[in-house]
């Protein structure tokens, strides 16, 4: 096993790398002035990119809104087909069918098909084990790798239509897995590491899972996480339909094996072959299903279906991303999560695309292992959240400082609205000013991108996803479905199908139309929970979830904005505003706040931020609390748990699930600062 990878002093004086050297640290813009920069592609950019204009790009978009079949019968002839589709799209508000009548393997779309010419020996996957360790499996060594799992699945009982979790490490094996399932046609959900065995157990259930897929362990933060384990208490009161767990062996750790249940992914594979043809899928067939959950009640099992959902994945990833053919492209994403699955598996290997993967967390063993990973490897797309950009602000621009990231050529966001000054930061300190933004908007449920700069073709304004991608009919509407004009807030919904929309929830029907159809069901829009206004040119604005908005002395106010506001102050690194009680004005605003390196943290620190978001937005939005912390609660993927600050900000007792929490310190300080 390879040497673990541990803390070094940092080295002296060393001669900066040129894009370092240009990346100065971001100057202090205020909030409303540095929404209203735009940035340009540039001619050498937008001469080599695919689309090459902001008119291109508008024509382009008309004709897919004024002939959605045919353009989508023209991009779909970007795939492998076994057998033509009979008819585009059906729709049946609020069901659609892509492509009926169609046959095609998404596995053979992503993997062997790229085997046919020199391609085969191109890298496919490029991995780093937290603990240092690299592997690079060419498209050849995919596809054989692929084939022997899809084998062993089928040995152990897997067929098509069969539920198949995965629970494993960001590892290679977790992609095979799911090509493997989709192989065979299998239907997989992926379960993300970070998880608990209750979700596992849940899903299970939910799902009608007979087998998982699983590792001993895997690495973060230098800790092993016992994933195994965790199966192993998901299944111990055999209420669940498992049958089968196939177990990788990565970390080494003492584990159970359970005879009769459990076998070693290694001693499987040496029993097959590497022949294993494509099964043919109808386009309809589910490949997968993912779980997203919710405030309240039991996750919802997302369900996406082969044809459609593949074709958005790889339209989008080589539009946005402007794939070229030697591009070391790298979502920073788990498969866990939608991001991983369209932008790290199945959209770049369809474009025959070779992908940076990496196992563990991005400041291990210290805060520039990303920076160290792109100089490495010679990464030209970042694809990132915004969560992890104010994080690296926080740590400082010496980390990237210490590497060469000249390499990149495209950066990406994804998961929340970015707020302006982080998209500078991003912009001026990892870009070094020449790297073009795709700052994007999608969901689970939209299966890819749906709001995107093309970035040889839209000028980039920080803060704005911008505009629709191709086919994508989206608006800005009140409540009665009536469109909204410019800078008027309102609900944002898409009004007409697109092929990677999702096709229901596993097995509840009626929560399908009454989460995502019934809030306009007379005019067949989907809703998409979010808030958003489009400006005066016509860029769209995410404003966040229409629950993240606080009704203060009957004052909508969003979240975001509020936490734009403070973020946009040179003092703070990150915030998270929640609602508090208050008896006069029925809700108050409470933020929690980190702050920069070497910011001291005090009273008049406080009253400073609450002048600025006063400034900014006006008095309502002043904070009624602001308490300073070290950091804010956050499940690895990196999303704020809120529900569990609006708890702390009521004076209540933390209570509900906190397994998923990437560290539970973070949760006992702010308990104790809330008592003291």
């Amino acid at each position: 096993m390879a040497k673990k990878l541990t803390p070094k002093p940092a080295k002296k004086a060393a001669k900066k790398p040129a894009a370092a050297a240009a990346a100065k640290p971001s100057d202090h813009i205020e909030s409303h002035l540095v929404e209203k920069r735009v940035f340009k592609p540039s001619r050498a950019f937008a001469k080599q990119a695919h689309v090459p204009s902001l008119d291109a790009y508008r024509d382009e978009w008309k004709r897919s809104l004024r002939s959605p079949d045919k353009f989508w019968a023209g991009e779909a002839k970007g795939l492998l087909w076994r057998k033509k589709w009979k008819t585009v799209c059906e729709w049946k508000p609020p069901f659609a069918k892509w492509f009926s009548g169609g046959r095609l393997n998404v596995a053979e779309n992503c993997v062997d098909r790229h085997c046919a010419g020199p391609d085969k020996n191109k890298a496919a996957i490029i991995w780093e084990g937290e603990p240092g360790e690299t592997r690079t499996i060419t498209y050849s060594q995919l596809r054989r790798e692929v084939a022997k799992f899809a084998n062993v699945l089928k040995r152990n009982g897997a067929k098509k239509g069969d539920r198949v979790l995965i629970y494993m490490p960001l590892i290679p094996e977790a992609a095979i897995a799911m090509l493997a399932c989709a192989r065979i046609g299998a239907v997989h959900s992926v379960v993300f590491g970070g998880f608990s065995s209750e979700s596992i157990k849940d899903r299970a259930l939910d799902s009608g899972a007979t087998m998982i897929v699983t590792a001993d362990g895997g690495y973060r933060r230098g800790a092993i996480v016992p994933l195994k384990q965790n199966v192993d208490n998901a299944l111990k009161d055999g209420s669940t339909g498992v049958k089968r767990v196939i177990v990788f062996r990565r970390a080494h750790n003492e584990i159970h094996i359970e005879e009769g249940r459990d076998v070693w992914w290694h001693r499987e594979m040496d029993y097959v072959t590497p022949d294993c043809p494509p099964a043919e899928q109808e386009s309809e067939d589910p490949l997968f299903i993912l779980y997203t959950s919710g405030s309240t009640g039991k996750p919802k099992g997302i369900l996406h279906t082969t044809a459609g959902y593949l074709l958005g994945a790889q339209v989008t990833t080589r539009n946005v991303f402007d794939l070229r053919p030697d591009d070391v492209y790298w979502c920073t994403a788990d498969v866990g999560w939608i991001t991983g699955h369209t932008y790290l598996v199945y959209g770049p290997l369809a474009n025959g695309a070779t992908v940076l993967m990496y196992e563990g967390a991005p400041n291990w063993p210290e805060p520039d292992r990303f920076w160290r990973i792109i100089a490495q490897h010679g990464v030209t797309i970042l694809y990132t959240a915004p969560t992890a950009i104010r994080a690296f602000i926080k740590w400082g621009n010496e980390w990237p400082a210490k590497h060469d990231l000249s390499s990149l050529r495209l950066l990406g966001t994804v998961g929340e609205p970015i707020n302006p000054e982080a998209w500078m930061w991003y912009h001026q300190v990892i870009g070094g000013g020449r790297c073009p933004i795709v700052d994007t908007w999608w969901q689970t449920e939209t299966g890819a991108i749906m709001i995107t700069p093309l970035p040889g073709a839209t000028p980039t304004k920080p803060g704005t996803a911008t505009l629709p991608f191709y086919g994508v009919d989206a608006a800005i509407v009140d409540d009665a479905g009536r469109e909204l004009g410019a800078n008027e807030g309102g609900k944002l919904v898409v009004r007409k199908p697109w092929p990677s929309m999702l096709r229901g929830v596993w097995g509840d029907p009626k929560r399908y139309k009454e989460q995502y159809w019934t809030e306009y069901s007379k005019q067949g829009f989907y809703f998409t929970g979010d808030g958003a206004r489009r400006d005066e040119d016509g860029y769209f604005w995410i404003t966040g979830r229409i629950d993240d908005v606080l009704n203060v002395a009957g004052h909508r106010l969003g979240t975001a904005e509020v936490e734009s506001a403070l973020v946009s102050h040179e003092a703070v690194a990150e915030a998270a505003v929640v609602g508090c009680p208050d008896e006069i004005k029925g809700q108050g605003v409470a933020a929690f706040v980190t702050l920069k390196g070497g910011m001291k943290a005090d009273k008049d620190l406080k009253e400073k931020l609450r002048r600025h978001v006063s400034e900014m937005i006006g008095p309502i939005a002043k904070p009624d609390q602001i308490r300073f912390t070290d950091a804010l609660p956050k499940t690895r993927s990196g999303k704020i748990m809120r529900r569990l600050l609006k708890q702390i900000a009521a004076g209540q007792t933390v209570s509900g699930d906190t397994t998923t929490l990437e560290d539970l310190n973070v949760l006992a300080r702010l308990q104790a600062a809330d008592d003291e």
